[in-house]
Parts: C-alpha cells; sequence; structure tokens
C-alpha cells in the first residue's frame, strides 16, 4: 500500500541563522503534497524581513516564541518551557509528525514519529574550530542532545561527513538518513560581473572564519565586501573587520544583488555542515574559494577551490590565482553552477517527503 503524505506537521525553526532558510524553502517544496506546516520559532523574535518571508507561504501557520536555544548561555529553563509549548503545540495542531531542528527536544513523548535534523552541533563545532574536545562546561548540553537525538524516530543531517560525526558523538540512533539541503533557484540569478570578492554570514561566528578573508584583503588586487551579523547574540559582542567593506545585514533582494555581480565568493569555514551562502554564491555564478572540510568536499567536488582554512597565505594566493586567470575564473564559475543544480529546493522536498512517508507507513504496520 502507498504510505499517505503527511496532511500536517509540526517542525521547529530557530530565527537566528540558516535554519530559518532552510525551514521555509522546505515548507515551500512540501506545498505540492498539500502538507501543511505549524512552524513553531525559538531563539529571537522575527525580524520585519522574516515577518515578510511568511506571509506568502499559504501551507504553513506560525507559532512564535522567544524561548532560547540549547546552545546559548544557561538555557535550561528556556529548552524545558519550549518543551511544554511544543507538547502542547502538538495538542492543538494534531500533526501526523513532528520534525525539529534542534536537538533536544527529539526526548519529548510527542506519540507520533519525530524527525531530528542535525544542522550542526556544538561539540563537533568545537573539535573543527578549536581543535579540541569542548569543555566541561558543556556536559550536560552533550547529554541533552544524545537524549534528544537516541530518542528519534528518524535523525536526519545535511550531508554524510556530518551524520557521521553525529553518531560518533552522540550514537547510535534508531534511524538514520541524509538529506541535502536545497534553495530555489529563482531567488538567485547571474549579472554582469564584476571585479570584486564577496563574502556573507555570521560575522560573529569564529567557524566562519570571515575574520581571515579580512586579514588578506589589504593584500588582493580586488576590493573585499562582506555582508552579514556582526554582533553575537547571546553575548552582544561586535567583530570589527579591517581592510574591507562591510555591509551589514542585507536582505534576501540585496544579497541576491551582490551576488549576481561578484566574481569570486569565499568561506574559508573551519566547520560548515553544509554551507546554503556557498550554495546560493554558486547558483549565482560565482567561483567559489571555501575551507577545506569534509562537508564543503563532500557537497560540491571539483567544483570549488578549497583552502586550509588556517593559512591565510594559501587564502590570499588561492584568491588572487582566481583574481589573474580569468579563464581559470569562469571554468569555476561554471562547474559551480552545474553542481549548484544538484541541490535546488524541489529535490529536498520530495526526499523529506519519502522520509515522512515511510515514517507514517512504519507506523501504521506497526
Amino acid at each position: 500500500m502507498e504510505a499517505q503524505h503527511p496532511a500536517k506537521i509540526l517542525m521547529t525553526a530557530d530565527t537566528v541563522g540558516g535554519v530559518w532558510t532552510y525551514a521555509l524553502e522546505l515548507i515551500r517544496a512540501l506545498a505540492p503534497f498539500k502538507t501543511h506546516v505549524a512552524l513553531a520559532t525559538m531563539g529571537a523574535p522575527l525580524t520585519e524581513e522574516q515577518r515578510q518571508q511568511v506571509e506568502d507561504i499559504d501551507n504553513m501557520t506560525l507559532y512564535e516564541s522567544h524561548y532560547k536555544l540549547e546552545w546559548m548561555d544557561d538555557p535550561w529553563q528556556d529548552v524545558d518551557q519550549a518543551g511544554q509549548w511544543l507538547l502542547k503545540l502538538k495538542e492543538e495542531v494534531q500533526p501526523d509528525l513532528v520534525h525539529l531542528n534542534g536537538l533536544v527536544h527529539g526526548a519529548l513523548n510527542f506519540g507520533v514519529p519525530t524527525v531530528v535534523v542535525v544542522h550542526s552541533c556544538v561539540l563537533s563545532w568545537w573539535r573543527a574550530v578549536k581543535d579540541e574536545e569542548a569543555p566541561k562546561a558543556w556536559e550536560k548540553y552533550k547529554e541533552m542532545v544524545t537524549k534528544g537525538l537516541q530518542n528519534a524516530t528518524m535523525v536526519v543531517a545535511p550531508t554524510q561527513a556530518m551524520l557521521h560525526q553525529a553518531e560518533a558523538l552522540y550514537g547510535p540512533f534508531q534511524n538514520s538518513t541524509v538529506v541535502y539541503n536545497g534553495r530555489g533557484q529563482h531567488s538567485f540569478q547571474f549579472g554582469r560581473k564584476e571585479p570584486f570578492v564577496f563574502s556573507m554570514g555570521r560575522v560573529w561566528d569564529e567557524a566562519k572564519n570571515i575574520s581571515m578573508l579580512a586579514h588578506i584583503a589589504s593584500d588582493l588586487p580586488w576590493p573585499v565586501y562582506i555582508a552579514g551579523d556582526a554582533r553575537h547574540p547571546a553575548t552582544g559582542k561586535e567583530v570589527e573587520l579591517e581592510n574591507v567593506h562591510f555591509l551589514g545585514q542585507l536582505t534576501e533582494k540585496e544579497v541576491s544583488d551582490w551576488l549576481s555581480r561578484a566574481s569570486i565568493y569565499t568561506l574559508p569555514a573551519k566547520y560548515e555542515p553544509f554551507g546554503l551562502t556557498i550554495l546560493e554564491a554558486a547558483m549565482s555564478g560565482c567561483a567559489l574559494v571555501v575551507g577545506k572540510t569534509d562537508s564543503l568536499a563532500e557537497v560540491w567536488g571539483n567544483a570549488a577551490k578549497y583552502v586550509n582554512p588556517n593559512d591565510a597565505d594559501e587564502l590570499r594566493d588561492t584568491i588572487k590565482n582566481l583574481i589573474e586567470d580569468e579563464f581559470g575564473r569562469n571554468i569555476m564559475a561554471c562547474r559551480a553552477v552545474k553542481r549548484s543544480h544538484g541541490y535546488t529546493a524541489d529535490p529536498m522536498g520530495q526526499d523529506y517527503d519519502h522520509v515522512y512517508r515511510q515514517l507514517l507507513k512504519q507506523t501504521v504496520t506497526v
């Protein structure tokens, strides 16, 4: 018997990172399956732009909260209250299944299949960024995340590399699979390419390593433009960037415009379990220079230039070579565009729908 598409899903999303973009993209991609999503948000109030983004999505209902996320300072009381709130929402919404984009609430007894997506985690971040194990202060986090993931009906990761890390840190899991992230191609286009280097992301996040790009920017023949949030959401500290044109936070439309004109997109990340901004740059026809990590090599293959995230000289030389070699730059841009076609929103929606239906089918047969 063909398993049914889920009619209703309760999904969580935080509002302070790429998970927000991912969640909206996925919800839109589930519309053809007549799946309605109740989206429960946490982490911070929605911005004006985020409110506008959800206006045109017909197959979702928004439920807002400001509860702290599990990686924030002293979050556990908030995490507990958020769990109670989610259980109440579950009673109200009566979903066929629950899709969690945070890690700890997988331990709650929702009474329906639970999918938990490991977009990233503090312990793997710490290993990659600090080159050491996370300190003792994160033991409670480890315990809560382990419980959340081991109790989930299905653990999903955006790359095989991220899944391996999660299994090593928190496993074994009941079931697991990989579903690559996707973006709607229609939001991005090629423009006439201009001589500048572009980067964007959470500038405050050491994993993105954007400060290393700023550090070598004065050695490059082209100007460097950087967009994103420089203020840490937990500490309020702001990162100062030297030698670059800092654009601050841009709207989606502005990002699309900058990417369409940028010749080279650079993110020398130490840790990036998937990298939506890199995908957006690829869809916009930029040549890519990224950190050499297992995840990024898995996603981009030969369609990006890789640099050691701890080697500023290598970063400078790699970008310089692309600037000086127009032919090589165009080849890399073409490869990036071609590779990006494998990461559009529709296949992501189909893959998640397949996962959901498998879980619902198992529930029926049990």
